[in-house]
């Protein structure tokens, strides 16, 4: 038995003790060495994204492979990994077509294994269920194959954990969903993990300007030193008429909130022909309201960004590669290391929009 944050309805977030079943087949059993805590466990917690069901929390992490159920064929034990929260099932049309991103036989959204079991019960024999198919908030786990990618035993595992979610997130939807051409111009608004990776993506490709917006100073300074050429203050610069003023607007905005009415200022700040990259995922039920004459007129776009429309057997490695390379310091992303029993305080700092990225380690 081991102990684990939990998240139950009409009860909240717990530390528990709970029970990790052996891997079945196609299954492998996973020590964490490192998650990260992100917004999407949070939407959970405060009712953005209602669950009736017990929840192990947590799905950005890396680890090491403890065992493997009968027929896993690429992972063996002792290999370095990072988890991916959106296991594919290798079976649909769009994973046949290599947009893994777009799986429609993924059972990670439904909180379970592919087979609809879970591998975790609490101390009285009930059901608890990993969230997005993997509930990294506890030091074992067991998860689908398709879920574990393998990584080179340097990366470090708190770095490895990022790759799980936000910085692919965010780079992939630079280099994958708007394929940000060198010389482009581009606003990112909302500084946190997920939109300090856009910077760092955007940088990779090579975009100019750069401006980055945020209501921290911390996170705007943060923004600069990763790539940034402009910071702007929003309470005390209007975005619109900036960009319009500097540039004519932007060849590209990335909102990385996932707040319905900043979504609804990002067609206004493109140039003709621009795209506008939904990164930030809103609340159940958010709606928008945008202007389609402008849209249509002046040949504009609105982008949705899944997991950086990423691959994860092909983005992870990459990118874990960019970052041993030197060109990807995601290192600067991490500045809070706690233990994994700390998880609850770590999502209270999230919510109040203290420092950037938490990592939890055993």
């Amino acid at each position: 038995m081991i102990d684990a944050t939990t998240y139950r309805a009409g009860r909240g977030v717990a530390q528990e003790p709970v029970i990790v079943a052996a891997p079945g087949p196609g299954q492998i059993r996973v020590s964490i060495r490192a998650t990260g805590v992100c917004h999407s466990d949070l939407h959970i917690v405060n009712g953005d994204w209602p669950s009736e069901q017990p929840l192990v929390l947590g799905h950005e992490a890396a680890g090491v492979v403890d065992e493997t159920g009968p027929g896993v064929t690429t992972i063996q034990p002792g290999d370095h990994v990072v988890l991916s929260w959106f296991a594919p099932c290798m079976r649909c049309s769009n994973c046949a077509a290599g947009r893994g991103w777009l799986c429609t036989g993924t059972t990670a959204l439904a909180n379970t294994l592919p087979d609809g079991s879970t591998p975790f019960k609490d101390s009285e024999g009930q059901e608890l269920w990993p969230y997005l198919g993997l509930g990294t908030f506890a030091p074992h786990v067991v998860v689908p194959e398709t879920a574990a990618v393998k990584v080179d035993d340097d990366l470090p595992f708190t770095v490895g954990a990022l790759l799980g979610c936000s910085v692919t997130t965010g780079v992939g939807a630079v280099l994958n969903t708007a394929r940000v051409p060198a010389g482009a111009s581009a606003v990112v608004i909302g500084c946190g993990g997920v939109g300090l990776s856009v910077v760092m993506g955007l940088k990779l490709a090579g975009a100019h300007p750069i401006i980055a917006v945020d209501l921290s100073p911390a996170k705007r300074a943060k923004a600069q030193e990763l790539g940034a050429t402009i910071t702007v203050d929003p309470r005390e610069t209007d975005l619109t008429e900036y960009v319009h003023d500097l540039l004519g607007g932007v060849d590209f905005a990335f909102e990385a909130i996932g707040n319905e009415k900043v979504i609804e200022t990002l067609p206004g700040l493109l140039a003709p022909g621009g795209a506008a990259v939904l990164v930030g995922m809103t609340r159940f039920g958010a709606r928008s309201s945008i202007d389609p004459y402008d849209l249509a007129d002046q040949g504009k776009s609105i982008l949705g960004c899944n997991y950086g429309s990423s691959v994860a057997r092909v983005d992870i490695p990459r990118l874990a590669k960019l970052h041993l390379a030197g060109h990807l310091p995601l290192e600067q992303l991490i500045d809070n290391v706690r233990p994994l029993s700390e998880a609850c305080l770590a999502l209270e700092d999230l919510a109040a929009g203290t420092g950037l990225r938490s990592v939890l380690t055993p």
